[in-house]
């Protein structure tokens, strides 16, 4: 009778660790898509780790055995949100460049035609509307950039 309460409590205790296994592989499929995503775009931890956080709190059994399983915090460490915080201030800063020696070069067209002109008011016209479009469209990306960077360091702070 003893043996067999113990082979019922070792299938028990079986089936449980088999049940958390399962429910912990669930996670990580659930999360491959966030993961692989982020790796190329910064903006999708914004989405997915809040998310993260609530599974955690949820299931604290299943992500301790991921994080086992990782050698770290699943599914996104701090120094994954901060390498992402890094990607995206690179990333800005390329655009920054990129978009200053367009609107130069666009400047510098309008202008020769500016002096070709006798300074015709079609030409200047044309000059302030790239000098206006320049500044318009850095604004629009720099307000997403600042907004974007903020929400990247509060996830640090919290993570």
């Amino acid at each position: 009778m003893l043996v067999a309460a113990r082979q019922v409590a070792v299938e028990i205790r079986a089936a449980r660790e088999d049940a958390l296994r399962t429910r912990a592989l669930s996670i990580a499929q659930m999360f491959a898509a966030g993961v692989a995503s982020a790796q190329s775009d910064p903006r999708v931890l914004l989405a997915w780790q809040p998310l993260a956080r609530t599974i955690r709190q949820l299931m604290p059994t299943e992500c301790a055995a991921l994080d086992k399983a990782a050698g770290a915090e699943f599914p996104f460490t701090a120094a994954q949100i901060q390498a992402a915080h890094a990607q995206w201030t690179a990333d800005w800063l390329a655009w920054e460049r990129s978009h200053d020696a367009e609107y130069k070069s666009k400047a510098a067209v309008a202008e020769q035609e500016l002096a070709a002109s006798g300074g015709s008011p079609a030409a200047r016209a044309r000059l302030d509307t790239i000098e206006r479009e320049k500044l318009e469209l850095y604004q629009r990306r720099y307000q997403d950039y600042i907004q974007i960077a903020k929400a990247l360091q509060g996830l640090i702070a919290s993570a």
